[in-house]
């Protein structure tokens, strides 16, 4: 069966996402063997096929690496429409090549009866179940009334045939949408069964879900972690491809963080679990992932309601071109027109819209996930295709957001390592990158300092109370909001300059550097090619926000900002009539991203509240991962209106021509089954596709 291979082919299993995926295919195997399709949402909506929720995590395989059982499984998937199809042939043969002289009458109804039974009954049950729960103008309705007509007027082989090919369509449409929903889990749940449990000198073999925070985890080179900790050897090396498609292997030293689904690449390493197997970041991102076909895109939507208007209509339509013309024409014949009344529902079925499109947004979020892009819904991959200017943040979006201490400047008579030590303890309350770098660069404190009343100020920087005298340290405008005088002589403007106040008196600053990302300049140009307009929004000084800008190419930008002025800033572009995405880190600029029409936020792997808020999660933060996702946006969107307008042409078409008793029963089964499928291979190509 050509056609059954190209299907299951279309999303290839990555590295380690066999069992996944096996598993995913057994199960719908198994809830159709049981029941051939079940009722569900996609019913309410008129939809023939029914989408089987994600597969558990994993199966077992046999030593070939495949499931056990499994060709038998797809033999027993199509086992009724084989022995339909070999009883239609048969009567196919005795009519028309080998006539037998029993074939006639009762024998040969009862014949094509028992041809229809293993692919028509099931169809009639859920025609009655969704009846039941009063949705009447259902796919199966009208399937139903189309075939069993088709007997009424002796057209016994031509019933039997739709149905067949509609079974069969719909069976390869199951297929399609489990295969593409467990791959796109497949793509990230990479996790082993079990992990190795160092206890004491032993080394104990458990299943991953019954590790506990603090167990020491032993990896062998190649081995995949199974979940969140920290490394405790001095150096281990990663592969992190199954969690943001980078290649390149990421170096941990001791005491850093690994995640779940990374892999061991060269020595033994040890790692203490910090995070139970439900807890850890693949799990969230998984379950966001799970979650994302909940959020319907707007096309979607549409479609859905459509189909509920679109198909009583049709039943309607069908009804009078069987009954007006024997008002109208003169030699009126009743099983003429039913027959193209008949034809007419065949076609109208709207199958190639509501499973295709659904299967198109599908496609678009695993090939984002390949990309080590979270989507949070379908609805999102038609707003950012719609996005026209990019705003974005500057520190740990387009620049690395690892600061270093460049110079420190104190004013004369300063106790410069007491100073410092205050400086320090005082940043150890934050933990924006600019505190940590200078934590960094001032180490343990050699001072005894207690502080009183930290607080910090949104925008500014941090205030406290050291010996009953105030203790600022933020930018200059914090100092000029407490009328702290200041010089700026010493201070290099196109850097990061933190001011230091105290007792009312300026003294001194510490300048800090952060470098540009290394694809920014590529994320930028990709964006301009794209037609995006793009604007930076930063806190920090305009003159270091306007030189980063400038060696970027952006094409404005704005510093000095406090949260509020960014969201002004924001609704000005909103204002213009211009779709906008902001990117930044999802947290601190809560305000700006949810005004924003999509929310990007990057780096998601570190930072749980990300995940949480973020419309959008670039995994590796690579800033041009925001042009690929608008790419694959409006790639999405482009495959999806391809097979909206396929689907209405050929019906259109045929719909007319079997109005006009020009089309037969076999060119309304390609009208709807065989548009279908062209329709599914068109949605899941996309997971072919490469985005530079």
């Amino acid at each position: 069966m050509p056609i059954f291979i190209i299907m299951i082919e279309c999303v290839p299993p990555v590295q380690g996402g066999a069992e996944q995926a096996a598993t995913q295919e057994r199960k719908f195997m198994e809830v159709h063997s049981n029941r051939h399709r079940s009722v569900d949402p996609h019913v309410e909506a008129g939809c023939c096929c029914s989408a089987p929720a994600p597969a558990g995590k994993h199966s077992s395989t046999s030593t070939d690496g495949k499931p056990p059982q499994r060709q038998w499984k797809q033999v027993r998937l199509f086992a009724p429409a084989i022995l339909s199809l070999l009883l239609l042939l048969s009567g196919l043969a005795f009519d028309n090549w080998v006539p037998q002289p029993w074939f006639v009458g009762w024998t040969r109804l009862a014949w094509y009866i028992l041809a229809y039974l293993p692919v028509g009954l099931p169809v009639l049950r859920d025609a009655g179940i969704s009846i039941g729960k009063g949705d009447v103008f259902s796919e199966f309705f009208l399937m139903g009334i189309a075939t069993i007509g088709a007997f009424a007027i002796g057209e016994y082989p031509e019933g039997v045939a739709v149905m067949l090919f509609y079974a069969v369509g719909e069976t390869f449409q199951g297929l399609a949408v489990a295969r593409a929903k467990g791959n796109i889990k497949a793509l990230l749940d990479q996790r082993p069964d079990e992990v190795t449990v160092v206890d004491g000198d032993r080394l104990t073999s458990i299943r991953a879900e019954e590790a506990k925070i603090g167990d020491i985890i032993q990896l062998k080179p190649g081995e995949k972690l199974g979940l969140d900790g920290e490394l405790i050897s001095e150096h281990a090396s990663f592969d992190t491809a199954a969690l943001t498609g980078e290649s390149v292997p990421d170096r941990k030293a001791k005491g850093e963080s690994v995640l779940a689904g990374m892999i061991n690449l060269r020595s033994v390493s040890r790692v203490k679990v910090t995070a139970a197997y439900s807890d850890s970041k693949l799990s969230r991102i998984l379950e966001m992932v799970q979650q994302a076909t909940s959020q319907k895109a707007p096309t979607e939507l549409f479609i859905r309601k459509f189909a509920k208007v679109y198909t009583p209509i049709v039943v309607f339509l069908a009804i009078s071109i069987w009954l007006l013309p024997y008002f109208i024409v003169d030699s009126y014949s009743f099983s003429d027109w039913l027959y193209r009344a008949l034809v007419f529902l065949v076609i109208s079925c709207p199958c190639a819209l509501v499973i295709s499109i659904p299967l198109g947004y599908f496609g678009g979020i695993g090939a984002a996930s390949r990309n080590g892009i979270l989507f949070k819904g379908s609805n999102y991959l038609d707003a950012l295709a719609n996005i026209r200017h990019v705003v974005m943040d500057k520190t740990g979006t387009m620049t690395e957001g690892v600061f270093e201490v460049k110079d420190v400047w104190w004013a004369e008579g300063v106790d410069a390592d007491r100073l410092l030590d205050m400086v320090n303890v005082l940043e150890s309350h934050s933990t924006h990158p600019v505190a940590t770098a200078i934590r960094a660069y001032g180490g343990v404190p050699k001072n005894d300092i207690k502080l009183r009343d930290v607080e910090e100020v949104a925008g500014y920087g941090l205030q406290a109370t050291f010996e009953d005298q105030l203790l600022l340290v933020g930018n200059f405008k914090l100092l000029d909001k407490f009328g702290v005088p200041y010089t700026l002589d010493s201070v290099e403007t196109r850097l990061t300059t933190i001011a230091v106040a105290w007792g009312g008196k300026f003294m001194g600053h510490i300048t800090i550097a952060d470098r540009i990302k290394d694809d920014s300049v590529q994320a930028i140009r990709r964006l301009h090619k794209l037609g995006v307009k793009t604007t930076m929004l930063s806190g920090d000084k305009g003159a270091v926000v306007a030189h980063v800008a400038d060696k970027l190419g952006i094409d404005s930008a704005f510093g000095d900002l406090l949260p509020e002025d960014k969201v002004d800033k924001l609704r000005d572009i909103k204002d213009r009539g211009e779709r906008v995405a902001f990117v930044g880190d999802g947290v601190n600029d809560a305000p700006v991203v949810a005004l924003s029409d999509v929310g990007i936020a990057m780096g998601g792997l570190g930072s749980d509240a990300t995940i949480e808020t973020a419309d959008v999660v670039i995994q590796d933060d690579k800033p041009s991962r925001i042009a690929t996702a608008i790419e694959i946006g409006r790639q999405t969107r482009r495959i999806v209106w391809q097979n909206i307008m396929l689907a209405f042409m050929v019906k259109a078409a045929v719909l007319l021509l079997g109005a006009g008793g020009l089309a037969t029963m076999w060119e309304a089964v390609f009208a709807d089954v065989g548009v279908a499928l062209l329709a599914i291979l068109n949605a899941i190509r996309i997971q072919r596709m490469r985005f530079s």
